[in-house]
Protein backbone atom coordinates (compact mmCIF):
# COMPACT_ATOMS: atom_id res chain seq x y z
CA UNK A 1 0.00 0.00 0.00
CA UNK A 2 2.81 2.46 0.55
CA UNK A 3 3.61 1.90 -2.86
CA UNK A 4 0.61 2.85 -4.24
CA UNK A 5 0.61 6.36 -6.18
CA UNK A 6 -2.46 8.55 -4.97
CA UNK A 7 -3.57 11.06 -6.96
CA UNK A 8 -3.65 14.72 -6.58
CA UNK A 9 -7.18 16.18 -6.52
CA UNK A 10 -8.94 19.16 -5.57
CA UNK A 11 -13.08 18.84 -4.90
CA UNK A 12 -13.15 15.16 -6.39
CA UNK A 13 -11.55 15.88 -9.47
CA UNK A 14 -8.07 14.96 -10.93
CA UNK A 15 -5.09 17.70 -10.79
CA UNK A 16 -2.40 16.84 -13.50
CA UNK A 17 0.37 19.17 -13.76
CA UNK A 18 3.21 19.29 -17.08
CA UNK A 19 5.61 22.15 -16.73
CA UNK A 20 3.49 25.22 -16.40
CA UNK A 21 -0.28 23.71 -17.57
CA UNK A 22 -2.60 22.32 -15.22
CA UNK A 23 -4.90 20.04 -16.36
CA UNK A 24 -8.54 19.74 -13.87
CA UNK A 25 -10.76 17.26 -14.20
CA UNK A 26 -11.33 13.72 -16.25
CA UNK A 27 -10.55 13.34 -19.83
CA UNK A 28 -13.32 10.75 -19.68
CA UNK A 29 -15.84 13.50 -18.77
CA UNK A 30 -17.15 15.87 -21.31
CA UNK A 31 -15.16 19.02 -20.10
CA UNK A 32 -11.85 19.91 -18.70
CA UNK A 33 -10.09 22.92 -17.31
CA UNK A 34 -6.91 23.80 -18.37
CA UNK A 35 -4.60 26.53 -16.43
CA UNK A 36 -1.67 27.81 -17.72
CA UNK A 37 0.51 29.51 -15.56
CA UNK A 38 1.91 32.85 -17.41
CA UNK A 39 3.75 34.89 -15.17
CA UNK A 40 5.63 34.01 -11.26
CA UNK A 41 6.85 36.17 -8.99
CA UNK A 42 9.17 35.35 -6.17
CA UNK A 43 8.17 34.93 -2.76
CA UNK A 44 11.01 34.09 -0.47
CA UNK A 45 12.55 30.90 -1.73
CA UNK A 46 9.05 30.00 -4.01
CA UNK A 47 8.41 31.44 -7.34
CA UNK A 48 4.59 31.88 -6.98
CA UNK A 49 1.72 32.23 -10.33
CA UNK A 50 0.97 35.99 -10.63
CA UNK A 51 -0.85 35.44 -13.84
CA UNK A 52 -3.10 32.08 -14.45
CA UNK A 53 -5.17 31.91 -17.75
CA UNK A 54 -8.00 29.14 -17.24
CA UNK A 55 -9.67 27.63 -19.70
CA UNK A 56 -12.90 25.63 -20.16
CA UNK A 57 -12.49 22.72 -22.71
CA UNK A 58 -14.62 19.99 -24.25
CA UNK A 59 -13.10 17.06 -24.14
CA UNK A 60 -14.15 16.04 -27.78
CA UNK A 61 -11.06 14.51 -29.88
CA UNK A 62 -13.32 15.41 -32.80
CA UNK A 63 -13.09 19.39 -32.47
CA UNK A 64 -10.38 21.63 -33.53
CA UNK A 65 -8.05 22.68 -30.55
CA UNK A 66 -9.40 26.21 -30.73
CA UNK A 67 -12.99 25.46 -31.15
CA UNK A 68 -12.62 22.97 -27.63
CA UNK A 69 -12.84 26.14 -25.45
CA UNK A 70 -16.07 27.07 -24.05
CA UNK A 71 -14.53 29.99 -21.59
CA UNK A 72 -11.60 32.00 -20.92
CA UNK A 73 -10.67 34.01 -17.76
CA UNK A 74 -7.27 35.29 -16.56
CA UNK A 75 -6.48 35.46 -13.08
CA UNK A 76 -3.94 37.11 -10.72
CA UNK A 77 -2.92 34.09 -8.57
CA UNK A 78 -3.14 30.03 -8.93
CA UNK A 79 -5.74 30.27 -6.16
CA UNK A 80 -8.17 32.49 -7.79
CA UNK A 81 -7.74 30.44 -10.96
CA UNK A 82 -8.77 27.16 -9.50
CA UNK A 83 -11.77 28.41 -7.18
CA UNK A 84 -12.86 29.92 -10.64
CA UNK A 85 -12.33 26.69 -12.38
CA UNK A 86 -13.89 24.49 -9.97
CA UNK A 87 -17.22 26.39 -10.24
CA UNK A 88 -17.08 26.35 -14.47
CA UNK A 89 -16.12 22.64 -14.34
CA UNK A 90 -19.50 21.17 -12.17
CA UNK A 91 -21.78 23.61 -13.90
CA UNK A 92 -20.23 21.82 -17.44
CA UNK A 93 -20.44 18.68 -15.99
CA UNK A 94 -23.95 18.65 -14.30
CA UNK A 95 -25.60 20.49 -17.79
CA UNK A 96 -24.98 16.75 -19.22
Amino acid sequence: MANEKIPLSYKGHPLRRKDNLIYYGDMADSHIILLQIQETKPVGDLNVASKVTVQLQHTATDMKSRDRVVKRSEKDSLYAAIDIASVWLERALSAR
